[in-house]
This record gives structure tokens, C-alpha cells and sequence, in this order.
């Protein structure tokens, strides 16, 4: 049979208010008239019914957490992040998933709202001022975390995109790389990170007299990258091209695959470079050189974020930027003579 409040209270011998105080330190209770209800708690077993408890203190230990796709691997490295944290603090996460749709976003965040959560996480790839304008507005703590867009009013986690490839082009000319080429996405460059990237790629070009070489892709999967080397490795030969630096690593991966089934070898004859060192980055061969983005410090930054503003911590930053860090892997090299 289930223990009850009333149960509790009867073995204290108080009232069922004295616990209710007790279980949500929401009112003074004499340290004699505590002893006897949490012995009677221990010894019962019971356990407070979150809901309920969430409708009379108006707060939960529950953080919710919009993704826009759950079977993204990064998605998963940053929930791990999230979660991890949060159980170390006895918060519960509650999870949605919009698959990119801006409608799907707010209503989700709507629905937390509604369950009363402490606070809110959006992982997201898509710009959604919406959601935002609803997250400002509703006065609880909430982490904006967005894979390309800037998102820099908001309250956010990332690492500093400009030095990143500073990090990437420095490498690659210490190696002795001149003919450089850089893919970005073709949407939105001013309101996404790729501005960042491509101001440090043109400015390092321009320091050793090169010419940039720019291509452009509208998506961030492998098979964009496939495609992608059906359209420019004609260019990359004729220019002689000795490097390409991508900025995702899906697309550095599926633009090695379409060269390595058309017989150019990497890194011997080009080198790729990729941005994310999402999982499969050291599982494929050749390796792939990238930029690590840090997923689970992301996340585990985030929720420690929102539990800092509802212990009542001034949190000043609205943009915590963690360190950047270039992994140095296979797919890289010094060109041939």
C-alpha cells in the first residue's frame, strides 16, 4: 500500500500542514516537531508526489529541454551533458523534440511552462525569435543553444567561432598550405557563426597573398558534402588546390568519400579539415582534423547556468564562451611537391 502525507503524519503525531511545511520549507516548524517528521519520512519510506508538490510551491526539480532532433549525435552528447548535472543536483529532465519546426518550439515551451518547470534548454538549428520573445517575457531561466545562428542577446553557451578558425588556418599554412578553399552554408551567413569563420578565413588568405576560394552548400549532411565534391573537384584539381577546410565535419566526411571514390587520396594528394569533432570524426579514416565543439561541457555549462540563477547566484554573462581546441588527426597534412 502506498504511504500517504496522512500516514507520516500520524506517526509524528502532527498535522499533515506541519509536514507539508517541512517537505517544502515553506513555513517555520519547531526542530523537535522536524525531527519526529522526517524519522517518520525515513522510516515510512514515503515519498512527496512532485506533481502536487510543484501546485503548492509554484517551483519543480524538473528542467525542460527542447532538442531539434534527438537522434543527432551532438544533440545526445549535450542532453548527456545536462543530465549528468542535473542528477548531481536532483533535477529530473523532461524532454521534447520540434525536428526544426518553429510552431513545434513554442508550444512545446508553452507545455513546460504549463508542467512548471525550473527552467527551460533550446537546442536548436533554426532562428525562432518567437520562442525567444516567449522565453523573455515568462521570466524563467532558460539557455538559447543554437548550432549556427548568433544568438548573443540571449543567454547562451558556445566557443568563439573567429578564433576557431584562426586555430584551423594557422594550422593549415604552418603545414605549408597556400591554395586553400572554404565550404559554408549558402543561407543566412550574416546571422550565423559562418560570418565569424569566413572573416578569419579571408583575413589568413589575405596575409599570404592567396586568393579565397569559397564554396557554398544548402544543408549540413554527408551527402551534401557528396554532392558538394561532384560540383568542385574539377576546380579543386585545376587550381591545385591543396587543402579544404569545411565548416561541418558531415560535410568534410561526405566530401572525402566522394574523393576517395574517385581515386584522390587523403591527405596525400588534398587535405580536409572539419568543424565539430562530432563522434564519427575519429571513427572515420582517414581521421578527420577538426575543431572540437565541447557538446557535454555545453550542456553541463547550460543547467549549471539555470541552477546558479535559482539559487539566486547574478549570473552577469549572458554568452559563456568555453576554450577552443583544434584536434589534429590523419586527414591533414603538408601538400606534395
Amino acid at each position: 500500500m502506498t504511504v500517504t502525507i496522512k500516514d507520516v503524519a500520524r506517526m509524528a503525531e502532527v498535522s499533515i500542514s506541519t509536514v507539508s511545511r517541512v517537505i517544502n520549507d515553506s513555513k517555520p516548524v519547531s526542530p523537535e516537531a522536524r525531527r519526529r517528521v522526517l524519522k517518520a519520512i525515513e522510516e515510512l519510506g514515503y515519498k512527496p508526489n512532485e506533481v502536487a508538490r510543484s501546485l503548492v510551491t509554484k517551483k519543480s526539480n524538473i528542467i525542460g529541454i527542447i532538442v531539434d532532433d534527438i537522434g543527432s549525435s551532438y544533440v545526445a552528447q549535450i542532453i548527456r551533458g545536462v543530465e549528468e548535472v542535473g542528477r548531481m543536483y536532483n533535477y529530473d529532465l523532461l524532454l521534447c523534440s520540434s525536428y526544426g519546426d518553429k510552431e513545434s518550439e513554442l508550444r512545446f515551451a508553452q507545455l513546460l511552462m504549463q508542467k512548471q518547470v525550473a527552467g527551460i534548454i533550446i537546442v536548436s538549428e533554426i532562428l525562432n525569435n518567437d520562442v525567444l520573445s516567449f522565453l523573455d517575457m515568462s521570466r524563467i531561466p532558460f539557455v538559447y543553444l543554437n548550432k549556427y545562428y548568433n544568438v548573443l542577446e540571449s543567454p547562451n553557451v558556445s566557443i568563439n567561432n573567429r578564433e576557431a578558425s584562426d586555430k584551423v588556418m594557422k594550422h593549415l599554412i604552418e603545414e605549408g598550405h597556400k591554395r586553400i578553399a572554404y565550404v559554408t552554408q549558402e543561407k543566412d551567413v550574416e546571422l550565423t557563426i559562418e560570418k565569424h569563420k569566413l572573416e578569419a578565413y579571408r583575413e589568413w588568405m589575405g596575409n599570404i597573398g592567396g586568393d579565397p576560394m569559397v564554396f557554398e552548400v544548402d544543408g549540413h549532411e554527408m551527402e551534401d558534402g557528396y554532392d558538394l565534391g561532384n560540383r568542385i573537384v574539377e576546380r579543386l584539381l585545376e587550381e591545385r588546390i591543396t587543402a579544404v577546410y569545411c565548416c561541418e565535419d558531415e560535410i568534410a566526411i561526405g566530401l572525402i568519400n566522394y574523393l576517395y571514390d574517385h581515386n584522390i587520396k587523403v591527405p596525400e594528394d588534398i587535405s580536409v579539415v572539419g568543424y565539430g569533432d562530432i563522434t564519427l570524426a575519429s571513427y572515420f579514416r582517414p581521421m578527420l582534423t577538426t575543431i572540437k565543439e565541447p557538446y557535454y561541457d555545453i550542456g553541463a555549462v547550460s543547467i549549471r547556468r539555470i541552477l546558479k540563477v535559482l539559487q539566486g547566484e547574478k549570473v552577469e554573462e549572458q554568452t559563456i564562451v568555453l576554450p577552443v581546441q583544434l584536434i589534429v588527426r590523419d586527414s591533414c597534412a603538408s601538400p606534395s611537391k
